[in-house]
């Protein structure tokens, strides 16, 4: 049986594949569509990251395909419901790069909280701007706020439990009654509640169309004056115009974006040159520990799921 892996991959789980079946790991297979669609011809697996589009076109090239790997936890790449109509599984790797992102999360709220941590350039220049920099906030007894509560929403609360922030959190698919929220000690809260009273927002929600421009100028209008807003689900959940003109004008107090409508972002981006902003190119969820997670999993689940299906 035959894989073929079109992103990066660690190379200690493609290994472990290459053991048992015939494997093609290519990762610049995703910028070559044409040569994408005649390696998948004979293949009975097929792993991507989020860049591989896994639409009708190229699984109409891939008559023999049994099941697809996903190194992340986001679908929209991925045509579920084509795939399902012919019996391919889908394997996200739920929960491997959870830590990853909650880490982000926390990391970029405290830089754009505390505000000071651009200074490098001025300081080693001899200048000072030590009262410029003065008003910085503590992150303790802030209000983080979690849209969508799902695993890396959870590792996001617990860290900032442990951080000393009172959490807040609303998903629709998780009712103010489940005992979930108790368990955690996260309190519910319906969405406009969450905008409105939080410090720290950060979205985890798949984009979807209820979810498309889910933050908009309206609903940014509604955080408080000097909130931060942290976006690491998917760029589409976002206004990237409407984010950027309220940067401009002093009525967000920050924003960390590492995914966006388009990837990579195009010229003439309203983001660039936003003050207290950080942008990062999709990479929340990657790190040298959450790679080796993901694509071990990865590894095993598809392995046995072709095992099973042989």
């Amino acid at each position: 049986m035959r894989i073929v892996i079109t992103e990066f991959m660690a190379e200690a789980a493609v290994a472990s594949l290459a053991e048992r079946f015939e494997v093609v790991y290519d990762r610049s297979l995703v910028d070559r569509p044409d040569d994408l669609q005649v390696a998948v011809g004979d293949t009975d697996a097929l792993i991507v990251r989020n860049r591989t589009s896994v639409d009708a076109a190229l699984l109409a090239c891939a008559p023999q395909l049994r099941v697809v790997g996903r190194l992340g936890v986001g679908l929209d790449n991925i045509d579920v419901d084509a795939c399902a109509a012919r019996g391919i599984a889908v394997i996200p790797a739920t929960g491997a790069n959870a830590l990853a992102v909650a880490e982000y999360v926390i990391a970029t709220a405290l830089v754009l909280m505390r505000g000071v941590y651009h200074s490098t350039a001025e300081v080693a220049s001899g200048h000072w701007p030590r009262s410029a920099l003065s008003l910085g906030r503590e992150i303790a007894g802030k209000t983080l706020g979690i849209v969508g509560y799902g695993g890396i929403g959870r590792e996001s609360a617990r860290l900032g439990r442990a951080l000393g922030m009172r959490v807040i959190g609303f998903d629709p698919q998780v009712p103010a009654t489940s005992p979930l929220w108790t368990q955690d000690g996260t309190a519910p809260r319906d969405f406009a509640e969450v905008l409105a009273e939080a410090d720290v927002v950060t979205l985890h929600v798949p984009l979807s169309p209820a979810t498309r421009n889910l933050l908009d100028a309206a609903r940014i209008a509604t955080m408080k004056l000097d909130a931060i807003l942290i976006n690491t689900a998917r760029g589409g959940v976002v206004d990237e115009t409407a984010v950027a003109a309220a940067l401009r004008a002093g009525t967000l107090g920050g924003a960390a974006l590492d995914v966006f409508d388009h990837e990579p972002l195009g010229a003439g981006s309203p983001l660039a040159g936003c003050p207290r902003l950080i942008l990062t190119p999709h990479v929340a969820g990657v790190s040298r520990e959450s790679n080796d997670r993901v694509s071990s999993l990865i590894a095993e689940q598809v392995a046995a799921t072709l095992t099973a299906r042989a």
